[in-house]
Parts: structure tokens; C-alpha cells; sequence
């Protein structure tokens, strides 16, 4: 391990870091906003979930190089395919993310919601969607992770990635350079992860209380017993 490589190229280092960030963040964010009116869907109908199910299932069986194959004469070499390809694979695990939240809501919570005069879509906006923010947000991390290291594969089409530092490094036996793409896809997919943690607590400031409250809870209980 060449340790001066790194000051000596952190400029090409941090272009990659944001050019898989890019890549790794656009797609599972369009598989979430393509996944949500779907997984909406699958909910108030039954019936669409299975089929809907197999074919995202089905789709992320294909290798993620073959379909870069197929998309490649459509849509060209470029960032296209690549934010395409890895939409299509995030929607396996963002579509179940979504049903199960929803799903997951409370039947009195709808009730109630419906007793006090809102609309179906106002419900859903206003109270089902948020009650299923912890369970959207947990598909949602699996999906950057997985789109963070696949994003690597990009590089394969001339697509600016990590998968430069892999590639080259084998080219040039150079492991250094394996090394680093390897430590910079974990720092970025951890980095990512903490900020959709953060962005679920924001959203779910209910949680934070129901937490402190069980630990209050605890601790009176831990001093009784005591």
C-alpha cells in the first residue's frame, strides 16, 4: 500500500467519490418516486402486488452487466444506462418497502383518520405514508447501498465510478488503487446510510419521543426493582 497515492491524487479521488455518489443516490431516489404511486397501488388492490412482485423480482435476477447490455443500443454509453439499470434493480427492494409499510399502518389509525373527515388521498398523504416512513426509509437504505458498490460496474462503459480505481489497478497491478476504490465505496455507502438514518429521525419525531418515553420507562421500573 502506496500511502503517498492518495495525497498525490485526492483531486481524481474526490471527482470519482462524486461521480458515484451521483450515481449511486439518482437512481434509488427515482426507484422510491416510480415506487411509492406502485406500491399505493398494490395496496388498495391486492391483486397487483404479486404480479408486480415477480416482475421486480424477475428483474433483478438479470445480471446487472446484461442489462447494461440490452440498454446500451437505447440508450447509449453513458449515465443513462447506468441510472436505469440500477433504478430497475432498487425497485425489488423499494416496492416491498413500500407495501409493508403501508400495510403496517394501524386498521384504527385508518378509522380514526376517516371518522374525522379526510379524504382517501388525504389519508394517505397525511397519514399513512408518514406512519410508514421508518419501513420505507429501511428499503431505501438496503436500495443506496446496493446502487453505491453496483455503481462501480458503470466504469465498464466508460461511466465516471470507483470502478475506475478497480480497473486501472488491475491494468497497472497496481493494488493500491484496488484498495482505495474498495475503502471509498464503504465510506460512502456508511456515509449515505447515517444520513437517511438522520433523515428518518427527522421525519419520525414521534419515535424519538415513544424512545425516550420507554427508556424513562425502564429506568423507573430498573429503580423499583432496585
Amino acid at each position: 500500500m502506496q500511502w503517498s497515492w492518495i495525497p498525490q491524487n485526492w483531486t481524481l479521488i474526490w471527482q470519482y467519490t462524486l461521480d458515484n455518489a451521483f450515481l449511486g443516490l439518482v437512481a434509488p431516489l427515482i426507484g422510491l418516486a416510480i415506487s411509492i404511486p406502485v406500491g399505493v397501488a398494490c395496496v388498495a388492490r391486492r391483486w397487483i402486488y404479486p404480479p408486480v412482485l415477480s416482475v421486480a423480482n424477475a428483474v433483478y435476477a438479470i445480471p446487472t452487466l446484461a442489462v447494461f447490455v440490452v440498454l446500451v443500443p437505447y440508450t447509449g454509453l453513458g449515465n443513462l444506462t447506468v441510472i436505469i439499470a440500477l433504478t430497475l434493480l432498487s425497485l425489488c427492494v423499494l416496492i416491498p418497502a413500500v407495501v409493508d409499510g403501508l400495510r403496517g399502518v394501524p386498521e384504527p389509525v385508518r378509522q380514526a383518520a376517516t371518522a374525522m373527515g379526510f379524504t382517501q388521498v388525504r389519508r394517505m398523504v397525511q397519514v399513512e405514508l408518514p406512519l410508514a416512513v421508518p419501513v420505507i426509509i429501511a428499503g431505501l437504505r438496503v436500495a443506496v447501498v446496493s446502487s453505491i458498490s453496483l455503481a462501480s460496474l458503470g466504469q465498464l462503459i466508460g461511466v465516471s465510478s470507483f470502478g475506475y480505481f478497480f480497473i486501472d489497478g488491475l491494468q497497472r497491478d497496481f493494488p493500491t488503487e484496488i484498495y482505495a476504490g474498495f475503502a471509498l465505496t464503504v465510506v460512502l455507502a456508511v456515509v449515505c446510510d447515517l444520513l437517511l438514518v438522520g433523515t428518518r429521525t427527522l421525519l419520525t419525531p414521534w419515535a424519538r419521543g415513544r424512545s425516550r418515553a420507554t427508556g424513562r420507562s425502564a429506568a423507573r421500573r430498573a429503580v423499583t426493582e432496585a
